[in-house]
């Protein structure tokens, strides 16, 4: 598995990349690889929609300079913006153990250990995808595609203080979810770097201890 670090990259850039480089992994040419990236301000709607949970019109949203991207992923309404970090793992899951329910948990328990290595305590809300402090804050939204048993699409972790853009939108779809993120709940300042760099150890840790715990489960 590579990582690519994209740096600070606009939304439909970053998706042609994932689209050659899905290719690239259904065809056997390259190895799994997951791009590590920033966007500017964006607002995405998913497979399930989205318009209807855009607090502002379009056409108002364009005028502040945010962009708008009908999308391929799983999920709702959600939005980008620097101070994110947004992770696309393009990976091949078919023989992987437990497929994408066991891959998309994989993606939750990486982010998990990503912010308790900064002193915050998240979880899984039942029914609702990504992960939260609580039953409200939400810390970290996910939405994937897969084509041929290859993923594309992934994570977006909120790291800076400001996640004002979600004021534009209801989060997810869910009226009840407010937007935090790692360096608000850590009580101070984190960087995108940093978290970038544990992000990678504890994704690959995760997928490598899916595998593991599957392998010996099957042994008995």
């Amino acid at each position: 598995m590579r990582f690519i670090d994209l740096g600070v990259i606009p939304y439909a850039e970053a998706e042609a990349i994932q689209k050659t480089t899905l290719e690239a992994v259904m065809a056997d040419r390259q190895e799994d690889t997951v791009f590590l990236l920033e966007h500017p301000r964006v607002v995405t709607y998913g497979r399930q929609g989205g318009a209807e949970n855009l607090r502002i019109s379009e056409a108002a949203l364009l005028t502040q300079g945010v962009e708008l991207a009908r999308t391929a992923r799983g999920g709702n309404i959600t939005c980008h913006f620097p101070g994110q970090l947004v992770a696309y793992p393009v990976i091949r899951v078919e023989k992987r153990p437990g497929g994408i329910r066991a891959f998309f948990h994989d993606m939750e328990e990486a982010v998990i250990r990503t912010c308790a290595a900064f002193g915050v305590t998240t979880m899984r809300r039942p029914g609702h995808p990504g992960v939260w402090i609580d039953e409200t804050r939400k810390i970290c939204s996910m939405g994937i595609g897969v084509r041929r048993w290859v993923t594309w699409h992934g994570l977006a972790l909120n790291v800076s203080r400001d996640v004002s853009l979600f004021d534009m939108i209801t989060l997810c779809g869910i009226p009840d979810a407010a937007p935090t993120s790692l360096s608000a709940e850590a009580g101070r300042d984190i960087s995108v770097e940093e978290v970038k760099n544990v992000f990678k150890r504890e994704f690959e840790k995760a997928l490598a201890h899916s595998a593991v715990a599957s392998n010996q489960a099957a042994r008995g």
